[in-house]
């Protein structure tokens, strides 16, 4: 009996990615909604049929997302369904044991392996394939580098398929994927692709603008005035290049500090270099949620910084800038200032659903606390709408991933036509494919960007709508995951047309 059943009609594009994958171990890189799990179903079906005796392992990120590939295997594989196993934290390590004897198809969380590997109750020897979804996060710690280099060093014959939907934008995360995956080729398809643009839908782009409101604009002066004090300091005592307020920056000078400060550096001018990093990192952060989200939103941050017994945010407040933008939040606070995306949200939304009735709209937000409220005024516009959010953090509210299923159910069944949500919408959770999705703010990473784009137009003609803030980092986002994901892609072309470079270390890749 043939491994796979009739009910499969992989698409051409996705054949000839399984037959290039099934020779070498390979990276695929395919818009969100493109197939990625059906290629790694056809590789998986080709390793089984060359070796017979031999078991496929499914790695991928959360529970949600193992439990769709489970569901892949079962609905298109002669397999029987005791034979595909789903393993998580939550099987008790003891019953895993029998379960790996048992499984013909493993489909795990990759800290469940990791933590079996460790403690010797699962052996990679007779494995044909391991397959890493999301594969982008195969960097620095992750769980993934290590279960992949056990693998290599156990399995009789190894393949290993990683699958992403961006890697990311630098050739040091591509090449660190790469050498942590033992990759030796790329496959990489865009919409653009002559074997791919028949089945892709067209996906409108608009940008919608808004001006940052004139009561925000002496508090965010304040607050530059604080920054560039910090910005100046750390430039003039060379622990930076540049005045700009550049995050990545600050963020590496303060790895640096804090690594030189614990090695035995603990001179004055490092202490000060560690305070000054701090507070220009959450500066930064509150001129970004003043630009982006609005006075409220500024001010519950710079209250629970207040509230705060570090020596950092106790210096901070010291500041009377500060202390005075607190004052000018609390008076705006109360006179109900609010940024303008939120109205402009509620407009756009009735604006689609006026000319659309029966359409599916997604809501992309960073924050919960801006989902909470754009979902309350949508429900007070008379708008049936609802949230998936990640779980619950300490107190703050959170959804169980019973409950997201439940939502995310009840918004492919039509109960309501309007779903917000956080990064937890972004990443391989099966989302039906919808009419339009609005970014209430931008990001600067072309993964969550390729991500939340490919959730439209998967059936149907789709339209993207980008709110954006002039002036602020809303637009230097924007214009940035654009460039970036332009590089990625042309890095990625030049790898499948040339091959991956070998790691430079003892072991020979596979």
């Amino acid at each position: 009996m043939p491994l796979l059943n009739e009910s499969l009609q992989p698409r051409d594009y996705q054949k000839h990615i399984a037959e290039s994958a099934s020779q070498k171990n390979t990276l695929v890189v395919l818009p969100t909604g493109m197939g990625k799990t059906l290629i790694s179903l056809m590789v998986a079906a080709k390793r089984l049929e060359k070796f017979p005796e031999s078991k496929i392992m499914i790695l991928s990120p959360t529970r949600p997302l193992s439990a769709q590939h489970q569901k892949t295997f079962e609905d298109f594989t002669n397999v029987p369904k005791d034979e595909i196993i789903l393993l998580t934290g939550k099987v008790r390590p003891e019953d895993r044991v029998g379960l790996y004897k048992r499984a013909k198809i493993i489909i795990a969380t990759p800290q469940t392996i990791e933590n079996d590997l460790e403690n010797n109750k699962i052996d990679l020897g007779d494995f044909s394939l391991v397959v890493f979804d999301e594969a982008h996060r195969t960097v620095k710690e992750y769980s993934y580098s290590y279960v992949a280099k056990k693998y290599r060093m156990q399995s009789k014959y190894p393949q290993i398929l990683g699958l992403t939907a961006s890697p990311g934008a630098t050739q040091e995360k591509i090449q660190e994927i790469c050498d942590n995956l033992f990759i030796k080729g790329v496959e990489i398809r865009s919409e653009s692709d002559s074997d791919v643009e028949s089945y892709v839908q067209p996906v409108e782009t608009e940008t919608i603008y808004v001006e940052v409101p004139e009561e925000f604009k002496k508090i965010k002066a304040l607050l530059e005035e604080v920054l560039k004090d910090d910005l100046y300091w750390l430039k003039d005592h060379h622990y930076t290049f540049s005045y700009k307020p550049i995050k990545k920056m600050l963020l590496d000078t303060q790895r640096k500090i804090i690594a030189s400060y614990m090695r035995g550096s603990k001179n004055y001018a490092a202490f000060w270099a560690m305070m000054r990093t701090a507070d220009a990192i959450k500066l930064m952060h509150a001129i970004e949620l003043l630009e982006t989200q609005g006075v409220k939103f500024l001010y519950e941050f710079l209250k629970r910084i207040e509230k705060s017994k570090k020596r950092t945010d106790i210096r901070l407040f010291k500041d009377p800038r500060i202390r005075e933008t607190v004052k000018l939040c609390e008076d705006l606070s109360i006179s109900d200032i609010e940024h303008p995306k939120l109205r402009k949200t509620v407009e756009v939304v009735k604006k689609l659903l006026g000319g659309k009735p029966d359409s599916k709209i997604i809501i992309f937000a960073n924050y919960r606390a801006a989902v909470e409220k754009i979902n309350k005024m949508l429900t007070e516009a008379g708008i049936n709408s609802d949230v998936l959010i990640g779980q619950a953090i300490k107190e703050g509210r959170g959804l169980t991933q019973q409950q997201q299923v439940d939502v995310l159910n009840r918004f492919k069944g039509g109960e309501f036509p309007v779903l917000l949500g956080t990064q937890v919408i972004e990443e391989g959770i099966d989302v039906p494919s919808i009419d339009y999705a609005i970014f209430y703010e931008s990001v600067p990473s072309e993964i969550r960007n390729i991500q939340r784009r490919g959730r439209v137009g998967r059936q149907s003609i789709g339209k993207v709508i980008f709110l954006i803030t002039k002036g602020t980092r809303d637009e230097v986002y924007y214009y940035s995951s654009i460039r970036k994901e332009k590089k990625m892609k042309g890095m990625l072309y030049k790898m499948k047309d040339k091959g991956v470079k070998k790691k430079n270390n003892l072991l020979d890749w596979v």
